[in-house]
Protein backbone atom coordinates (compact mmCIF):
# COMPACT_ATOMS: atom_id res chain seq x y z
CA UNK A 1 0.00 0.00 0.00
CA UNK A 2 2.29 2.97 -0.95
CA UNK A 3 -0.44 5.28 -2.45
CA UNK A 4 -2.76 7.67 -0.17
CA UNK A 5 -5.56 5.43 0.15
CA UNK A 6 -5.34 5.31 3.99
CA UNK A 7 -4.70 8.28 5.91
CA UNK A 8 -3.35 7.99 10.37
CA UNK A 9 -2.89 10.22 12.86
CA UNK A 10 0.79 10.21 12.03
CA UNK A 11 0.17 12.54 9.71
CA UNK A 12 0.33 15.71 12.11
CA UNK A 13 4.12 14.41 13.19
CA UNK A 14 6.72 15.80 12.49
CA UNK A 15 9.13 13.12 12.15
CA UNK A 16 10.76 11.84 8.81
CA UNK A 17 10.38 8.64 10.18
CA UNK A 18 6.60 9.01 11.20
CA UNK A 19 5.51 10.59 8.52
CA UNK A 20 6.75 7.62 6.09
CA UNK A 21 4.05 5.35 7.95
CA UNK A 22 1.32 8.24 7.62
CA UNK A 23 -0.41 6.41 4.95
CA UNK A 24 0.19 3.03 6.32
CA UNK A 25 -3.55 0.90 6.57
CA UNK A 26 -2.29 0.49 10.36
CA UNK A 27 -4.23 3.32 12.33
CA UNK A 28 -1.15 4.05 13.75
CA UNK A 29 -1.13 6.55 16.96
CA UNK A 30 2.01 8.69 17.97
CA UNK A 31 3.30 8.12 21.54
CA UNK A 32 1.40 10.16 23.95
CA UNK A 33 -1.91 10.73 26.45
CA UNK A 34 -4.22 9.96 23.23
CA UNK A 35 -3.02 6.52 22.60
CA UNK A 36 -2.87 5.23 25.88
CA UNK A 37 -6.00 6.57 26.83
CA UNK A 38 -7.96 4.69 24.13
CA UNK A 39 -6.27 1.69 24.99
CA UNK A 40 -6.91 1.75 28.54
CA UNK A 41 -10.77 2.94 27.56
CA UNK A 42 -11.18 -0.02 24.95
CA UNK A 43 -9.26 -2.78 27.25
CA UNK A 44 -6.87 -3.50 24.06
CA UNK A 45 -3.35 -4.34 24.23
CA UNK A 46 -0.72 -1.68 22.70
CA UNK A 47 1.24 -2.74 20.36
CA UNK A 48 4.55 -0.70 20.21
CA UNK A 49 6.78 -0.23 17.18
CA UNK A 50 10.35 1.54 16.99
CA UNK A 51 12.34 2.09 14.37
CA UNK A 52 14.10 5.55 12.35
CA UNK A 53 14.03 6.44 8.90
CA UNK A 54 17.45 4.95 7.32
CA UNK A 55 16.53 1.57 9.01
CA UNK A 56 16.86 -0.90 5.98
CA UNK A 57 14.37 -3.39 7.66
CA UNK A 58 12.33 -1.23 9.41
CA UNK A 59 11.26 -0.42 5.76
CA UNK A 60 11.10 -4.37 5.24
CA UNK A 61 8.61 -5.39 7.91
CA UNK A 62 6.51 -2.01 6.96
CA UNK A 63 6.18 -3.15 3.42
CA UNK A 64 5.52 -6.78 3.92
CA UNK A 65 3.44 -5.99 7.56
CA UNK A 66 2.32 -2.99 7.52
CA UNK A 67 1.13 -2.52 4.61
CA UNK A 68 -0.43 -5.50 4.53
CA UNK A 69 -4.62 -4.84 4.99
CA UNK A 70 -5.13 -8.24 6.42
CA UNK A 71 -2.83 -7.53 9.05
CA UNK A 72 -3.36 -3.96 9.41
CA UNK A 73 -6.97 -5.51 9.99
CA UNK A 74 -5.95 -7.68 12.98
CA UNK A 75 -4.11 -4.32 14.54
CA UNK A 76 -6.12 -2.07 14.22
CA UNK A 77 -9.69 -4.45 15.50
CA UNK A 78 -7.55 -5.52 18.77
CA UNK A 79 -4.32 -3.74 19.76
CA UNK A 80 -3.97 0.12 20.07
CA UNK A 81 -1.08 0.74 17.49
CA UNK A 82 1.74 2.96 18.30
CA UNK A 83 4.70 4.31 16.50
CA UNK A 84 8.38 5.68 17.93
CA UNK A 85 10.92 7.32 16.28
CA UNK A 86 13.68 6.66 17.80
CA UNK A 87 15.79 9.58 16.87
CA UNK A 88 12.84 11.60 18.05
CA UNK A 89 12.53 9.65 21.42
CA UNK A 90 15.90 7.86 22.19
CA UNK A 91 14.13 7.83 26.01
CA UNK A 92 11.35 5.51 25.03
CA UNK A 93 13.49 3.53 22.99
CA UNK A 94 16.08 2.88 25.50
CA UNK A 95 13.78 1.80 27.76
CA UNK A 96 11.82 -0.85 25.71
CA UNK A 97 15.17 -2.12 24.05
CA UNK A 98 16.59 -2.43 27.71
CA UNK A 99 13.13 -4.67 28.04
CA UNK A 100 13.79 -6.75 24.40
CA UNK A 101 17.55 -7.64 25.32
CA UNK A 102 16.28 -8.74 29.06
CA UNK A 103 13.37 -10.53 27.32
CA UNK A 104 15.01 -12.19 24.53
CA UNK A 105 19.12 -11.61 25.05
CA UNK A 106 19.26 -9.42 21.72
CA UNK A 107 17.94 -6.25 20.96
CA UNK A 108 17.87 -4.25 17.48
CA UNK A 109 15.05 -1.99 15.10
CA UNK A 110 12.64 -2.22 14.44
CA UNK A 111 11.97 -3.05 17.74
CA UNK A 112 8.54 -4.45 18.31
CA UNK A 113 6.71 -4.31 21.71
CA UNK A 114 3.38 -5.58 22.79
CA UNK A 115 2.20 -3.87 26.27
CA UNK A 116 -0.54 -3.71 28.68
CA UNK A 117 -2.75 0.00 28.30
CA UNK A 118 -0.29 1.13 31.49
CA UNK A 119 2.51 0.58 29.33
CA UNK A 120 3.80 -2.17 30.90
CA UNK A 121 5.55 -4.85 27.99
CA UNK A 122 4.76 -8.86 28.03
CA UNK A 123 6.45 -9.52 24.59
CA UNK A 124 9.14 -8.15 22.78
CA UNK A 125 11.07 -8.70 19.78
CA UNK A 126 12.58 -7.15 16.73
CA UNK A 127 11.54 -7.76 12.81
CA UNK A 128 9.10 -10.04 12.49
CA UNK A 129 8.17 -11.49 8.88
CA UNK A 130 4.13 -11.34 7.97
CA UNK A 131 4.23 -15.25 8.08
CA UNK A 132 5.70 -18.13 9.78
CA UNK A 133 9.05 -18.31 7.77
CA UNK A 134 12.04 -20.74 8.36
CA UNK A 135 11.35 -21.55 12.20
CA UNK A 136 10.44 -17.67 13.38
CA UNK A 137 6.56 -16.84 13.83
CA UNK A 138 5.59 -14.71 11.75
CA UNK A 139 3.68 -11.64 12.72
CA UNK A 140 0.44 -12.66 11.68
CA UNK A 141 0.83 -15.51 14.82
CA UNK A 142 2.36 -13.52 17.02
CA UNK A 143 -0.87 -11.30 16.67
CA UNK A 144 -3.34 -13.94 16.83
CA UNK A 145 -2.07 -15.42 19.51
CA UNK A 146 -1.91 -12.69 21.88
CA UNK A 147 -5.32 -11.70 20.98
CA UNK A 148 -6.63 -15.18 22.29
CA UNK A 149 -4.13 -14.85 25.24
CA UNK A 150 -5.58 -11.23 26.08
CA UNK A 151 -9.19 -12.58 25.83
CA UNK A 152 -8.75 -16.11 27.95
CA UNK A 153 -5.94 -14.94 30.18
CA UNK A 154 -5.78 -11.59 30.80
CA UNK A 155 -4.72 -11.95 34.41
CA UNK A 156 -1.76 -14.05 33.15
CA UNK A 157 -0.86 -10.96 30.80
CA UNK A 158 -0.61 -8.68 33.72
CA UNK A 159 1.14 -11.01 36.00
CA UNK A 160 3.70 -11.29 33.32
CA UNK A 161 3.79 -7.94 32.77
CA UNK A 162 4.47 -7.04 36.19
CA UNK A 163 7.10 -9.39 36.66
CA UNK A 164 8.94 -7.85 33.65
CA UNK A 165 8.67 -4.22 34.84
CA UNK A 166 10.19 -5.87 38.30
CA UNK A 167 13.23 -7.52 36.67
CA UNK A 168 13.94 -4.36 34.86
CA UNK A 169 13.50 -1.98 37.79
CA UNK A 170 15.82 -4.58 39.17
CA UNK A 171 18.56 -4.82 36.59
CA UNK A 172 18.57 -0.70 37.20
CA UNK A 173 19.36 -1.06 40.34
CA UNK A 174 21.97 -3.63 40.06
CA UNK A 175 23.69 -1.99 36.99
CA UNK A 176 24.20 0.78 39.46
CA UNK A 177 25.87 -1.14 42.12
CA UNK A 178 29.06 -2.20 40.10
CA UNK A 179 31.67 -4.84 41.79
CA UNK A 180 35.25 -5.09 40.94
CA UNK A 181 34.58 -9.12 39.69
CA UNK A 182 31.67 -7.86 37.08
CA UNK A 183 34.46 -5.51 35.47
CA UNK A 184 36.22 -8.65 35.42
CA UNK A 185 33.31 -10.79 33.71
CA UNK A 186 32.84 -8.18 31.24
CA UNK A 187 35.99 -8.60 30.18
CA UNK A 188 36.36 -12.17 30.03
CA UNK A 189 33.31 -12.29 28.50
CA UNK A 190 34.77 -9.86 25.44
CA UNK A 191 38.38 -11.59 25.23
CA UNK A 192 36.11 -14.85 24.80
CA UNK A 193 33.92 -13.25 22.25
CA UNK A 194 36.71 -11.44 20.06
CA UNK A 195 37.73 -12.21 16.71
CA UNK A 196 41.76 -12.98 17.25
CA UNK A 197 42.25 -12.47 13.36
CA UNK A 198 40.23 -10.20 12.11
CA UNK A 199 39.42 -8.16 15.11
CA UNK A 200 36.01 -7.20 16.35
CA UNK A 201 33.68 -9.26 18.64
CA UNK A 202 31.31 -12.18 16.81
CA UNK A 203 32.08 -14.55 13.76
CA UNK A 204 29.41 -12.89 11.64
CA UNK A 205 28.28 -9.59 11.18
CA UNK A 206 30.68 -7.07 12.37
CA UNK A 207 29.49 -3.86 14.28
CA UNK A 208 32.10 -1.23 15.57
CA UNK A 209 30.73 -1.52 19.27
CA UNK A 210 32.97 1.66 20.21
CA UNK A 211 31.61 1.32 24.30
CA UNK A 212 33.66 -2.18 23.77
CA UNK A 213 36.84 0.02 22.95
CA UNK A 214 36.23 2.91 25.76
CA UNK A 215 36.13 -0.22 28.45
CA UNK A 216 39.03 -2.19 26.78
CA UNK A 217 40.71 0.90 27.09
CA UNK A 218 39.74 1.44 30.80
CA UNK A 219 40.25 -1.95 31.78
CA UNK A 220 43.90 -1.82 30.43
CA UNK A 221 44.48 1.39 31.99
CA UNK A 222 43.32 0.44 35.56
CA UNK A 223 44.39 -3.03 35.28
CA UNK A 224 47.64 -3.17 33.11
CA UNK A 225 46.15 -5.77 31.06
CA UNK A 226 47.85 -5.55 27.86
CA UNK A 227 45.30 -8.40 26.09
CA UNK A 228 42.67 -5.53 26.40
CA UNK A 229 44.68 -2.76 24.51
CA UNK A 230 45.73 -5.46 21.58
CA UNK A 231 42.11 -6.33 21.09
CA UNK A 232 41.19 -2.39 20.72
CA UNK A 233 44.53 -2.01 18.34
CA UNK A 234 43.63 -4.88 16.38
CA UNK A 235 39.94 -3.90 15.98
CA UNK A 236 40.76 -0.16 15.51
CA UNK A 237 43.31 -0.81 12.82
CA UNK A 238 41.06 -3.26 10.91
CA UNK A 239 38.52 -0.99 11.10
CA UNK A 240 40.30 1.66 9.39
CA UNK A 241 41.88 -0.42 6.57
CA UNK A 242 38.40 -2.39 5.95
CA UNK A 243 35.30 -1.67 3.60
CA UNK A 244 33.25 -1.01 6.65
CA UNK A 245 35.54 3.37 6.24
CA UNK A 246 34.56 5.06 3.63
CA UNK A 247 37.13 6.19 1.59
CA UNK A 248 35.34 8.63 -0.34
CA UNK A 249 33.04 10.38 1.97
CA UNK A 250 35.02 9.59 5.11
CA UNK A 251 33.88 8.11 8.40
CA UNK A 252 32.61 4.76 8.43
CA UNK A 253 29.28 2.39 7.85
CA UNK A 254 27.58 1.04 10.32
CA UNK A 255 28.51 -2.70 10.31
CA UNK A 256 30.02 -5.24 7.84
CA UNK A 257 27.63 -7.61 6.68
CA UNK A 258 30.69 -10.72 7.01
CA UNK A 259 33.32 -10.92 9.80
CA UNK A 260 36.53 -8.75 7.56
CA UNK A 261 35.30 -5.88 7.94
CA UNK A 262 35.16 -5.98 3.91
CA UNK A 263 31.85 -5.59 3.02
CA UNK A 264 30.08 -2.94 3.99
CA UNK A 265 25.90 -2.11 4.89
CA UNK A 266 25.77 0.78 3.19
CA UNK A 267 24.18 3.38 5.65
CA UNK A 268 26.35 5.50 7.53
CA UNK A 269 24.59 7.23 10.88
CA UNK A 270 25.83 10.67 13.13
CA UNK A 271 25.32 8.95 16.26
CA UNK A 272 27.93 6.47 15.05
CA UNK A 273 30.54 8.58 13.67
CA UNK A 274 30.15 10.35 17.28
CA UNK A 275 31.21 7.43 19.32
CA UNK A 276 33.67 5.63 16.79
CA UNK A 277 35.37 9.20 16.57
CA UNK A 278 35.89 9.01 20.43
CA UNK A 279 36.61 5.71 20.79
CA UNK A 280 40.19 6.72 18.13
CA UNK A 281 40.53 9.77 20.14
CA UNK A 282 40.93 7.73 23.30
CA UNK A 283 43.21 5.38 21.88
CA UNK A 284 44.89 8.05 20.50
CA UNK A 285 45.48 9.26 24.14
CA UNK A 286 46.46 5.60 25.37
CA UNK A 287 48.80 4.74 22.23
CA UNK A 288 49.87 8.23 20.71
CA UNK A 289 49.47 6.24 17.58
CA UNK A 290 49.15 9.08 14.63
CA UNK A 291 46.84 6.27 12.64
CA UNK A 292 44.44 7.06 15.32
CA UNK A 293 45.00 10.78 15.47
CA UNK A 294 44.89 11.40 11.66
CA UNK A 295 42.45 8.49 10.69
CA UNK A 296 42.04 9.72 6.87
CA UNK A 297 44.57 9.62 4.23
Amino acid sequence: MKGKEFTNSLINEKSPYLLQHAHNPVNWYPWGDEAFQLAGEEEKPIFLSIGYSTCHWCHVMARESFEDPEIADILNENFVAVKVDREERPDIDAIYMKVCQMMTGTGGWPLTIIMTPEGEPFFAGTYFPPDDRGGVPGLRTILERVVLLWKNDPDGIVKTARDVVSALKKSVAKASKLKPETVDAAYEYLRRNFDTRNGGFGSYQKFPTPHNIYFLLRYHLRRGDDEALRMVNLTLRRMRYGGIYDQLGYGFHRYAVEPTWTVPHFEKMLYDQALILKAYLEAFQVTCDDLYKKNRP
